[in-house]
């Protein structure tokens, strides 16, 4: 029998040391990249080779063939933030993103991509020593990316390195930075062993990319007035080995800001009543990342402050890596599931602050065929196809149905011909049950 495993999107990642033992191969995708401010008009300045500047604070890269192919089984990220004329901590971020094969540029806010990693920039002086701050991930998951056929035959690997800057601040505070609008350097490399990755059954949902929770504007949260988020999704198979990624950072000090107020975040998968998570962020201390912080404008102050006062206020620590937060949940099981983030106690006065989330689900996927002794000659064509999509079998057609990348089904019925010229282009699941009871499945590419 003819067996087909789903396709949706994929990769993972942990926050910790990385520590490699065997042969390495190190790959820097960005050296020393200038990011300028975030809220000016994109700069003109030129690029290395290679490199796309999406915006000011936002730069890509297309993974080559050839540097994939030197991947092993494990991965490290490594990332250095080098001061300019930005003395304020900032966000910072590290996205896969999945556009068309052969692109020579793709639009960011079209493409699938999920977050990778979440940095937070220390309140840096470029004049005063240390002048970098560097933060390490460890990415093994990803590997299973790099690895997986398929995918790499639907779509290029793009790294994003994105770092917003403002450089208002420091262009009266800080010596050399008057008129000057660039912010950070940013460096970032990929890491590898030369173990050969054995090959699975690799399954990613992205459900939610830095998209952004509070109270008060309409589609930031369930309602209006409450900060709870309910993520919807459909799983067309059973998924083994199954955990979620989350990302949660909260942001906008201001008055009223959400940015140095550790409330507890609850989550909950289907059942409302009982969380399967809930933590405070912030870290233990701060006073590890205090060297980097050499601008006397942030919030460390001028003496280290004990452990209990950096966890009565502070969520996160100028400096250091925002968490992944990542939830095993073992089978779960095809059909529609819910994912809820809720934080109680978030106050946000005055409608200001947000908490960016991302998250996505990966696993391995367990084939929706059954061994059967019975034999179905069939052929799909063309695949891929811009208009219509023929099954031709000479057992009849029980019912087929088509879900698309975030588990959506999209068509239903029992013909042999289907128009999909109305669907977005992308990758597609295709499942057919014949009347002898056999049951296969496709994924079909329109284009």
């Amino acid at each position: 029998m003819k067996k087909k495993l789903l396709f949706l999107l994929v990769s993972v990642l942990s926050v910790s040391a990385f520590d490699l033992t065997a042969q390495t191969t190190t790959l820097t995708v960005f050296d020393q990249i200038l990011f300028y401010d975030g809220y000016a008009a994109v700069v003109s300045e030129p690029v290395p080779d290679g490199i796309i500047r999406h915006r000011n604070d936002l730069y890509a890269k297309k993974l080559t063939s050839e540097q994939l192919l030197a991947f092993g089984s494990t991965m490290g990220l490594n990332i250095s933030i080098k001061a300019d004329c930005d003395n304020y901590d900032r966000i910072g971020n590290v996205n896969l993103a999945f556009a068309p094969k052969d692109a020579l540029t793709y639009d960011t806010n079209a493409v699938p991509k999920i977050e990778l990693a979440r940095f937070i920039t220390p309140f840096m002086n470029k004049n005063v020593a240390p002048y970098e701050v560097p933060y390490v991930f460890n990415i093994d998951n990803m590997a299973k990316i790099f690895k997986d056929p398929e995918m790499l035959a639907a779509y290029d690997f793009w790294i994003e390195f994105q770092v917003f800057g403002v450089p208002y601040a420091a262009q009266t505070q800080v010596a050399g930075c008057a008129g000057i609008i660039s912010v950070f350097y940013g460096t970032l490399s990929l890491i590898s062993d030369s173990t050969p990755l054995v090959s699975s059954n690799n399954f990613l949902l992205p459900l939610n990319f830095m998209n952004y929770m509070n109270n008060y504007q309409a589609g930031a949260s369930d309602a209006i007035g409450t900060t709870i988020r309910t993520i919807a999704f459909n799983l067309p198979t059973d998924i083994a080995d199954s955990s979620f990624y989350l990302i949660t950072s909260n942001h906008g000090a201001n008055t009223g800001g959400e940015e140095y107020n550790r409330r507890r975040h609850y989550i909950y998968l289907d059942d409302f009543s009982t969380n399967i998570l809930n933590y405070k962020p912030g870290e233990l201390t701060c006073e590890p990342y205090r060297v980097y912080n050499t601008q006397p404008n942030g919030i460390y102050g001028p003496t280290p402050r004990t452990n209990a006062a950096w966890q009565s206020f502070s969520n996160w620590c100028p400096g250091y890596n925002i968490p992944i937060r990542k939830i095993d949940r073992g089978t779960l099981t095809a059909g529609p599931h819910n994912f809820r983030i809720s934080v109680p106690g978030a106050q946000f006065a005055n409608g200001e602050g947000y908490f960016p989330i991302s998250l996505y689900l990966q696993g391995t996927a367990i084939p929706l065929g059954v061994e059967s002794p019975t034999i179905v000659a069939y052929s799909i064509f063309p695949n891929p196809t811009s208009d219509f999509l023929n099954i031709d079998a000479k057992e009849t057609i029980k019912k087929c149905s088509m879900v698309n990348a975030i588990g959506q089904q999209v068509y239903e019925g029992n013909q042999n011909r289907i128009n999909i010229s109305n669907f977005s282009n992308g990758m597609y699941l295709l499942q057919i049950e014949f009347e002898n009871g056999m049951k296969v499945t496709e994924k079909i590419m329109k284009q």
